[in-house]
């Protein structure tokens, strides 16, 4: 599984506005429905909303990885965003987020959707990379870092 391959430039963004998490959520899946991803904007706001409930996204060390599966969702779609500002995401270590992931999948299918959270757990671990991630100024330099790293 490489995050590559479900990445593009219409999906990846470079100053992230969000201040909250649940505005980065909005901000993510809009990011999806302006690029033609997403069909049911309120469903999928919905699913990423209702995983948060279990637990907190926000993983650590200035990443999160927002997810949920909705029915309407036909494959895994993906969306990256950086802030420079950080984002309060109630992240497990209590620090800002300033690297986002969010992931959509189907809910029928877990098998790719658990793949992306794994290959994202082994780039997030992957010295340089989240520094690479925050300093890029553009959806390009993000996509050519990955493209690197996988």
């Amino acid at each position: 599984m490489r995050l590559r391959d479900l990445l593009d430039e219409s999906v990846v963004k470079v100053g992230l506005k969000s201040l909250e998490k649940e505005e980065c959520f909005e901000e993510m899946i809009d990011l999806l429905v302006r690029a033609g991803r997403l069909s049911d904007r309120a469903g999928a706001l919905a699913a990423v909303r209702q995983r948060e409930t279990q637990g907190t996204t926000g993983i650590g060390q200035g990443v999160a990885i927002p997810h949920g599966k909705h029915p309407s969702v036909p494959a895994l779609t993906a969306a990256l965003g950086t802030s420079t500002e950080g984002i309060d995401f109630d992240a497990v270590d209590d620090g800002k987020v300033h690297v986002v992931f969010l992931l959509l999948a189907r809910a029928d299918d877990p098998g790719p959707h658990v793949r992306a959270l794994d290959e994202i757990a082994r780039l997030v671990q992957t010295p340089g990379f989240y520094r690479k991630l925050v300093g890029a100024r553009s959806a390009r330099e993000i996509l050519d870092t990955l493209d690197s790293e996988e």
